[in-house]
C-alpha cells in the first residue's frame, strides 16, 4: 500500500451509494409528494441542489452533518422571507412530527434517521431570477442565487484534471469533518475548483496523492481565524510535509501510515494528530 492507494480507497469509500442512496432517494420522493399535496399550485418548482446533486456529499459514516439541500420555489412572491420559512416549518411539523425540526436561517432543517434535509424557500424575480432568504446578518431580505451554477464549474474542472477533483473534494471534506469544520463545506469545494494546480496532467500524469499534497499543503484559513482553525491547518500541513519527506527517503509504508493517522478509513479511526 502507498499514500496514493490509501487516498484512492478512501475517496471511493466516501461516495454515497447502495442502501444509503436508496434511502435518501425514497425520502426525497416522499418529500416531493407531500410538498405537492400540501402546497399544490403554490409551488412552481422544487429540486435538489448542493453537494448531493454534485455527488460530493459524504456518507453519514464520514460526516454526521451531511445533508441534502432542497429548494422549494413558491409562486407567491409578495411576502417577506420569514413568512415562507414559517409555512415550510408548519408543513414539516405536520408531516414529520416525530423528527427533529429547526430553523437555521435561511433554511428549515429536517433531520431524519439516515439524512438531514435543508429546505430552502425561494421566489422568482422577473429581473434577477431566483432569490432565497438572506442570512440574518445581511442588510436585505432576499439575495439572488444560482443553485446549480457551480455544478458545471465542478464538472469542467473534474474533467480537466482526469476526474481527480471530486475525489480530492471528498477527501478534504472528510478531513474538514474530522477537525470540527474549519471551513464551510461549500466554500471548500469552491476553493478546490478555483485552486491553481499549474501544469498538472499536461506533461506527466498526476495521482490523487499529488493533488492532495498540492492543495492541502497550501490551504489556509486566514489571519483572523480562531486559533483552533489555525491549529488544525498547521497539523494538516505538517503531516503532509512529513509524509513527503518520508516518501523522498524511500519510506513509503511509513508515509502511508502517517497519512492514515490523519485520514483513517471509517471503522479504523485513529487518534487526533
Amino acid at each position: 500500500m502507498t499514500v496514493n492507494s490509501h487516498l484512492t480507497a478512501l475517496s471511493n469509500f466516501a461516495i454515497v451509494r447502495d442502501r444509503e442512496r436508496d434511502c435518501i432517494q425514497r425520502s426525497l420522493a416522499t418529500l416531493q409528494d407531500r410538498l405537492n399535496r400540501h402546497f399544490g399550485t403554490n409551488i412552481s418548482n422544487q429540486f435538489v441542489f448542493g453537494s448531493y446533486s454534485r455527488n460530493t456529499i459524504l456518507p453519514r459514516s464520514m460526516d454526521t452533518n451531511s445533508d441534502v439541500d432542497y429548494m422549494i420555489v413558491l409562486t407567491d412572491s409578495s411576502a417577506r422571507p420569514q413568512t415562507y420559512l414559517n409555512r415550510l416549518r408548519r408543513f414539516v411539523e405536520a408531516y414529520y412530527s416525530r423528527s427533529e425540526i429547526f430553523q437555521s436561517n435561511p433554511t428549515i432543517v429536517l433531520s431524519l434517521n439516515h439524512i438531514k434535509f435543508e429546505l430552502v424557500p425561494a421566489i422568482n424575480d422577473w429581473f434577477s431570477g431566483l432569490k432565497i432568504p438572506a442570512k440574518t446578518s445581511a442588510y436585505e431580505d432576499w439575495i439572488s442565487t444560482d443553485p446549480t451554477g457551480f455544478n458545471q464549474q465542478l464538472t469542467s474542472a473534474n474533467q480537466a484534471h482526469r476526474n481527480l477533483i471530486k475525489p480530492l473534494i471528498r477527501i478534504m471534506k472528510y478531513w474538514n469533518a474530522r477537525n470540527r469544520y474549519p471551513f464551510d463545506s461549500y466554500e471548500l469545494e469552491q476553493d478546490i475548483v478555483q485552486h491553481d494546480f499549474g501544469l498538472f496532467g499536461l506533461f506527466m500524469p498526476k495521482q490523487l496523492k499529488d493533488y492532495f499534497y498540492d492543495y492541502a499543503g497550501q490551504v489556509n484559513v486566514g489571519w483572523s481565524a480562531p486559533q483552533w482553525k489555525k491549529d488544525a491547518v498547521v497539523r494538516l500541513r505538517r503531516v503532509i510535509e512529513e509524509a513527503k519527506q518520508l516518501e523522498g527517503d524511500g519510506y513509503l509504508e511509513t508515509a502511508e501510515k502517517r497519512i492514515k493517522q490523519l485520514l483513517p478509513m471509517p471503522g479504523l479511526l485513529g487518534g487526533v494528530l
